[in-house]
């Protein structure tokens, strides 16, 4: 019997620190957790790697530059996103505390407020593995699994 293999779906997200502050973004009019915060995220295209979408989508984003030595890793999470979506993910979370140009929605029609929370005090609001992650992230935990 011939097993078959899964297939991931990599995606990359951003954890922009500043003062024990984290940046947040809330989605909207996206049809997915719209209403709750997310970060500056998205999925790895083909021929790209994790720290070059991170890059990519915090610019594309919130219209921030960030230079590849200027992000680390600290968090990386395999997850099941459930029956609705039926599929599995490995998720990479980054963190910068230097970037260059001013913070902006860059997506107006997909994101209704950017804004800065205490680590420490996270809105409600937050979708769940993202609020796991930045837990990770202030615990020094590299590692997580959610969904299963």
């Amino acid at each position: 019997m011939t097993k078959k293999r899964h297939s991931n779906i990599p995606a990359s997200y951003m954890m922009l620190l500043k003062n024990n502050k984290i940046l947040l973004l809330r989605r909207f009019n996206t049809g997915y957790e719209d209403g709750s915060y997310s970060l500056p995220a998205g999925h790895v295209d083909e021929g790209e790697n994790f720290t070059m979408c991170v890059i990519r989508e915090t610019k594309e984003e919130i219209g921030v530059s960030i230079k590849p030595e200027d992000v680390k890793v600290v968090h990386i999470m395999h997850r099941d996103s459930g029956a609705h979506e039926n599929n599995e993910r490995v998720d990479v979370f980054f963190i910068a505390r230097k970037w260059q140009g001013k913070i902006i929605n860059k997506e107006p029609t997909k994101c209704d407020n950017l804004e800065w929370f205490d680590v420490d005090n996270l809105p409600e609001n937050v979708i769940p593995y993202i609020k796991q992650a930045i837990k990770g992230m202030k615990n020094k935990k590299y590692y997580s699994e959610c969904g299963w």
